[in-house]
This record gives C-alpha cells, sequence and structure tokens, in this order.
C-alpha cells in the first residue's frame, strides 16, 4: 500500500473515531450507547466489536478495567487513535515514512500461519465472550 493511501484511510478513521466519541459524549443515550452494531441489529448476535465504543469512552473517563470487561478491543482502537495522527504528523515533517514500514512490517508478521491462528482464535474468543456476556 502507498504510503498516501494509508495515511489517507487511518486520517479518515481516526476522523471518524474522535467524531462518533465526541458525539456519544454529548448525547449520552443510555448507560449502554446507542445499538449501532449492524451485526447485532439483523441477527441479534453481537459482533466481536461490539462494546468497542463503550470501551473506548471507559479508558477515557479512566475506568479500565470496565473498559477490559466490555471489549478488550478498546484498547487496541484507543492507542491507534492516540498513536497514529502523531505518528503520522512526524513522518510528514520530517519526510520519513516510519508508519508505512511499521504497517508493512505488522502485516508481514500476521502472514505467519501460527500468528494468523492465534489472532483470529484471539477474535472468536471475544466473540464467543460478547455472546456469553449478552453485549
Amino acid at each position: 500500500m502507498a504510503r498516501t493511501r494509508l495515511y489517507s484511510i487511518i486520517a479518515i478513521a481516526c476522523l471518524a473515531g474522535y467524531a462518533w466519541i465526541m458525539y456519544l459524549y454529548a448525547h449520552p443515550h443510555s448507560a449502554h450507547g446507542p445499538d449501532v452494531c449492524m451485526i447485532k441489529n439483523i441477527t441479534s448476535i453481537p459482533c466481536p466489536s461490539c462494546g468497542s465504543s463503550r470501551s473506548v469512552m471507559m479508558i477515557l473517563d479512566g475506568n479500565y478495567w470496565a473498559a477490559l470487561n466490555i471489549n478488550p478491543f478498546g484498547f487496541v482502537i484507543t492507542l491507534i487513535m492516540l498513536v497514529s495522527p502523531i505518528w503520522m504528523l512526524a513522518d510528514v515533517i520530517s519526510k520519513r515514512n516510519s508508519l508505512l514500514h511499521f504497517y508493512r512490517a505488522v502485516e508481514s508478521f500476521f502472514r505467519i500461519k501460527w500468528i494468523s491462528i492465534l489472532m483470529i482464535s484471539l477474535i472468536a474468543a471475544n466473540w464467543i465472550w460478547n455472546i456469553r456476556k449478552g453485549l
């Protein structure tokens, strides 16, 4: 993937994430927040990422244990939303491609068969957990 395309995708995703978090803070619907998951709305079964928005909100509020219990993916999302814009800006200013190189290294790492199987297993376990806890 080209640098411009990757950085554009990350920037758009982060901006959408920031807008969503700001919306949730400005319009608290209930203790659980709005139910926007299309998979859950269609099938009544939560997807592996259900609860991620609430998890990010809990992290931002300093409720780390509650965030972990809602959905551990919230920590990954929060980290990406905090680090990637700063990293992209540093790359643009310094005219480097370190985020692009990191992305390619991570992509290569996840192509290793046993790593892929482990990651898929963790996602499946999180999905089962979401279903069992009635998220």
